[in-house]
C-alpha cells in the first residue's frame, strides 16, 4: 500500500514508561469481498521508545484504507506493524473495533512488545 509517512517526534521523557491512548473512531475500508464500506473504530495504545506518533499524520494514514479492500484482521495487523516500524515503541497494542456486519460484531486485537534489552 502507498501510504502517507507516518511522521514522528521525539518522546519528551523516553526514561519514564508512559502510556499513550489514541482513538479514530471513523475508520473506514472497504470489505474485498463484497467492495462494500467497513466501519469501525481503531484504538491504538502504546509506550513510547525514542519516538512519539504525530497525529496529523497518522489521520492522513488511516484515512488511506478508505479505498482499500482489505479484511478486519489483516487491517489491524498492518496499522500494527507499520506504526512499530515507524516508532519501535517499548509495547503497543492496536484494537480494531468493527462495526455490526450482518449480525456479526468483530474485534480485533494485535499486539507487541519490544525484546527485553540485556
Amino acid at each position: 500500500m502507498s501510504s502517507p509517512t507516518i511522521e514522528t517526534f521525539p518522546n519528551p521523557r523516553p526514561e519514564r514508561d508512559y502510556e499513550i491512548a489514541i482513538q479514530y473512531p471513523e475508520f473506514t475500508s472497504l470489505c474485498p469481498k463484497t467492495g462494500l464500506p467497513d466501519f469501525g473504530e481503531i484504538r491504538i495504545t502504546y509506550v513510547p521508545g525514542a519516538r512519539c506518533i504525530e497525529l496529523k499524520s497518522l489521520k492522513y494514514y488511516m484515512i488511506e484504507f478508505r479505498n482499500k479492500g482489505i479484511f478486519y484482521e489483516h487491517v489491524t495487523n498492518q496499522i500494527l506493524d507499520d506504526l512499530v516500524a515507524a516508532i519501535q515503541p517499548r509495547r503497543m497494542t492496536v484494537i480494531g473495533d468493527f462495526s455490526v456486519r450482518g449480525g456479526i460484531k468483530t474485534v480485533v486485537t494485535a499486539e507487541y512488545r519490544a525484546e527485553a534489552q540485556g
